[in-house]
């Protein structure tokens, strides 16, 4: 190619703006200036224009400003293959790196974005979700443009770029300002699909919107004539080799090597020879031009168009039956007469069309049937080439169903492959491919799971009806059809039919004769059931559920999940914490992954927060801290690890360290806006936020932003916790409005008490209640808050029980206040919620005007974040004259006097003196447990 880009360096002509932006972009990227840095620019213009050249061009001078250079070309026949553009950009800076290295430059993103690049194989396992697999993209190209900056990297004709990769890009474009990196795209601005659109509306440094490529003047034209034939070609000549070509300068390159070719004269007399001239460059006149080069040469052409870019020559000479004597000379040919060219100067580099028209409109050319045959062929050779499934399978997307098992089985490896790297839109294609063929009778049943699979999370309606398909198929196989019911549950599930998943796994049930296969369906049909708010038959499930678990041993996952979905079931109904706690207890025992292939991550969040409303939080976080780090080294950085950020923040709501759940729902609201609004996940976030911001004091900022997110009527099918509608009432209460929250919560009371679920730590609806109705209805508010306070007790958590307290003497008689507040501090002293405390105590020293239980109120407060109410305790205190307290930090380290304090109450156990403790105190608080969990806690703690 090196004659090819000798003559675009010659051609470049009225580019001159273009080519000073790029110098302007080049020298900031490469110059010592300290506000130096990247840029993004966008080249567009239809085909033809130079877009190419130009990038070539800015290529050269990158390299000569010693730029590292990331370059890559989209190509019209590659368009189906996942990450062929990203694998153009990356796999060249790491070729002919070991596995150790590859391992240690990669650090944990090896497994996940290694299979896309094409840099290892795929491991077994679930496969990173589509975002996980950007963010790792992002991560590795960030990684290299900082070790090996400045860099420029180039992807030309955009528009054909895999939607993987362009969408990938496309996300990544605003980061260029803010790296030295310069990203440049060139595109058919006609073509160019609406997943990139970022590229035609995100400005470059100089506030520039992509750069459109006018068509030649005559005189550029005329100049280029000139500087092809020779400064004697008259005007006249020139106008019309201007006039046939359109100012497109490819065309007119190409004009001007046709006329040095053919010796013809540059005067006026010979210019009406140049319209039959240019059109031998395109369309049916370079079909006509190709065909006079004899029919080897054709179909060696017509192998190439059909392979598309970086052409193996071997590889295109079995694809058109050619042996490597004519595939040599049909190569030749095809050099000389300007259709072919070195894809680059490397040896070995393969072959490549001189110009993407060149390379359509032949392909454009072959009759369609032997087009399709052609693809047929190359597939073939690819596999025998030893290029892979996922190589083939582009061209066996362009085949005719012709009942053939080889093709089905290359397409569902392919799928296969794709799926486990990260690209399930890819997958879906070639599995929908693979049913039309068709797959033999007893083999479909597995494409439509395997399909099902693949459109998961691009399309869940589709995929129920791929799962469904697959089990009316006759499945012989008893694993496959248990795989199939569960998918079918759990898509269903997702997408908030939580009855129909259930029913689905109970019509199985029966039928499935083996007991370690019922009993997972039965463990499943258990779990959505636990999740589905309209239940109608939840005490009876509940009691079928405590039947079957209780005289489990724990001896496999299966029997593990079970038990820790009776742990979650004897949370909501209010049983004994210490009965929730031994069955936590038993499911813990053995390692229990949040990331297990075939199983969700709903059970191991389950026994986690069956933790935190037990006052273990400081455990429960442990057990996120621990699936999260499982979730993002799957490279799951979705709804995963967004449900892992957003109740990892309540668990520190629970604990009093409002800022760090607020910082942390924020991180799981950026994850669940990527995922979508509606989503489960997204109803669990802004409820989360709404009561962080609630417990700040931030009202009005917590309506927007239920105003924003739709956040009200209708609440979803699917239990969320806390509970939507009731964080909604308490909305509307902290708002003024008693009455319409009122109606919100006995909406709640007529839901969850017919279920059984009556535990106030899990669901404060009867203490919410109690609040709206007790202007209108005192009697009917203590009623109410006596009855949470009874159920508080019952399930014996200190944080529920102290809220229940504090509670109950704000809707109390003047005369009983007092004894309510005394009992919920010293309750809550002994407990981890360090913002109920602190409400506790503000209460307490409000109604007894104590200026040191409002200073201690203040600090509290203050620690854990509530502003509102160390603000309004502040006031209260300095109200009764006393001294405003220092501003302390938080220090999460034990102090050694906190030490000493938890471990004498440990050594007293039952015995420990009473009254309140402050030292003790601040370390239940610290380690995140209560008065019975202080043992473990305390042994676990690092000295």
């Amino acid at each position: 190619m090196t004659e090819r880009r000798t003559r675009m360096r010659r051609t470049l002509v009225e580019r001159e703006t273009e080519l000073a932006i790029v110098d302007e972009a080049l020298d900031l990227l490469a110059g010592p200036a300290p506000d130096g840095g990247g840029a993004l620019l966008a080249f567009s213009g239809p085909a033809g224009l130079g877009k190419t050249t130009l990038l070539a061009e800015l290529r050269r001078r990158a390299h000569a400003r010693s730029c590292t250079v990331l370059a890559a070309r989209g190509g019209e026949q590659e368009q189906s293959q996942p990450f062929h553009v990203a694998r153009q950009l990356i796999q060249p800076q790491l070729a002919g790196t070991s596995e150790h290295e590859l391992r240690a430059a990669l650090g944990s993103w090896y497994s996940i974005v290694g299979p896309a690049l094409g840099l290892c194989a795929p491991e077994q396992g679930s496969p990173p979700d589509p975002q996980g697999l950007r963010d790792g993209l992002d991560w590795v190209l960030t990684h290299l443009v900082v070790k090996r900056a400045p860099v420029t990297l180039v992807l030309d004709d955009a528009h054909w770029a895999d939607p993987e990769s362009l969408g990938w890009l496309a996300a990544y474009a605003p980061r260029a300002e803010h790296l030295p990196l310069l990203l440049v795209v060139a595109y058919r601005p006609d073509e160019l699909p609406a997943h990139a659109d970022a590229f035609r509306t995100l400005p470059g440094r100089s506030g520039q919107r992509p750069l459109s490529l006018a068509p030649l003047t005559a005189p550029a034209v005329a100049t280029l004539v000139r500087e092809a034939i020779g400064e004697h070609a008259d005007d006249a000549f020139c106008n019309e080799a201007w006039a046939v070509t359109t100012g497109n300068p490819f065309e007119a390159v190409e004009l001007t090597a046709k006329i040095r070719d053919e010796g013809l004269a540059p005067v006026e007399a010979s210019a009406p020879l140049l319209r039959d001239l240019a059109a031998a460059q395109r369309g049916s006149g370079l079909v006509e031009r190709l065909e006079r080069l004899g029919p080897s040469t054709v179909r060696f052409a017509w192998a190439c168009a059909v392979l598309g870019t970086a052409i193996p020559q071997d590889l295109a000479a079995r694809v058109a039956a050619l042996g490597a004597e004519e595939a040599v000379d049909a190569t030749g040919r095809l050099r000389e007469a300007r259709i072919l060219s070195a894809a680059t100067e490397e040896p070995d580099a393969g072959l490549e069309f001189v110009h993407p028209l060149i390379a359509t409109a032949i392909y454009r050319a072959i009759p369609d049937a032997l087009r399709v045959a052609l693809h047929g062929k190359a597939a073939a050779a690819v596999i025998d080439a030893g290029l892979g499934p996922s190589a083939a399978a582009r061209h066996l997307l362009e085949t005719h169903p012709e009942n053939d098992p080889w093709v089905v089985r290359t397409l569902r490896e392919a799928a296969g492959e794709n799926l486990r790297a990260g690209a399930p839109e890819a997958a879906r294609r070639q599995l929908a491919r693979a049913l039309r063929e068709p797959p033999d009778f007893d083999e479909r049943a597995a494409v439509l799971y395997e399909l099902g699979c693949a459109s998961l999370l691009t399309e869940p309606a589709n995929t129920v009806n791929h799962l469904r398909a697959a089990l009316a198929e006759p499945v012989d196989d008893p694993a496959l059809r248990q795989g199939i019911v569960i998918r079918l549950a759990q898509v269903l599930a997702h997408s908030d039919r939580l009855a129909e998943a259930s029913e689905s796994l109970a019509r199985e049930i029966p039928h499935t004769h083996d007991v370690r296969a019922r009993l997972r369906l039965q463990s499943e049909q258990f779990m959505w059931d636990a999740f589905n708010a309209a239940e109608t038959d939840s005490p009876a499930r509940s009691r079928r559920l405590a039947r079957l678990a209780d005289r489990l041993a724990g001896r496999d996952l299966t029997e593990r999940y079970v038990i820790g979905l009776r742990t979650w079931d004897a949370c909501l109904r209010g049983e004994p914490v210490e009965v929730v706690l031994h069955h936590a207890g038993r499911v813990l025992e053995q390692p229990f992954s949040w990331a297990y292939e075939d199983r969700g991550f709903e059970v191991p969040v389950l026994v986690a927060m069956a933790h935190m409303y037990a006052d273990r939080p400081g455990r429960a976080d442990e057990l996120f801290e621990a699936g999260t780090a499982e979730f993002e080294r799957q490279g799951w950085r979705g709804a995963h690890l967004s449900f892992g950020y957003s109740l990892r923040a309540y668990i520190r709501f629970r604990r009093g360290r409002l800022a760090e759940a607020e910082e942390l729902v924020r991180a799981g609201l950026q994850l669940a806006e990527r995922v979508g609004r509606g989503t489960p996940v997204h109803w669990y976030t802004i409820a989360i936020l709404i009561t962080t911001l609630l417990a700040r004091g931030r009202t009005d900022e917590a309506w927007a932003l239920a105003r924003e997110h739709e956040f009200g009527r209708p609440f979803p099918a699917a239990v969320v916790f806390p509970d939507s509608q009731t964080v909604y009432a308490e909305l509307l209460l902290a708002r003024g409005d008693a009455k319409a929250a009122a109606a919100e919560l006995e909406e709640v009371d007529r839901r969850l008490t017919p279920r059984g679920i009556q535990n106030p730590a899990w669901c404060p609806w009867q203490l919410h209640l109690a609040r709206a109705v007790a202007g209108e209805d005192p009697e009917r508010a203590r009623a109410l808050a006596g009855d949470a306070l009874r159920r508080a007790r019952a399930f014996g958590a200190p944080s529920g029980i102290g809220q229940a307290l504090r509670v109950s003497a704000e809707v109390a008689a003047p005369g009983d206040r007092a004894g309510l507040l005394r009992e919920a501090v010293a309750v809550l002293a002994t407990s981890p919620a360090e913002y109920e405390l602190a409400r506790a105590l503000a209460a307490l020293g409000t109604e007894l005007r104590d200026e040191e239980l409002l200073t201690r109120a203040v600090v509290t407060a203050r620690e854990c974040g509530a502003d509102a109410l160390a603000a309004e305790s502040t006031d209260t205190l300095l109200g009764l004259g006393g001294a405003l307290p220092c501003r302390t930090s938080r220090e999460d380290r034990l102090t050694e006097d906190e030490l000493r304090a938890a471990e004498r109450a440990v050594q007293a156990g039952p015995a420990r003196e009473p009254g309140t403790d402050w030292e003790l105190s601040a370390a239940c608080r610290k380690l995140g447990t209560d008065l019975t969990g202080l043992p473990a806690a305390l042994a676990a703690y690092p000295r």
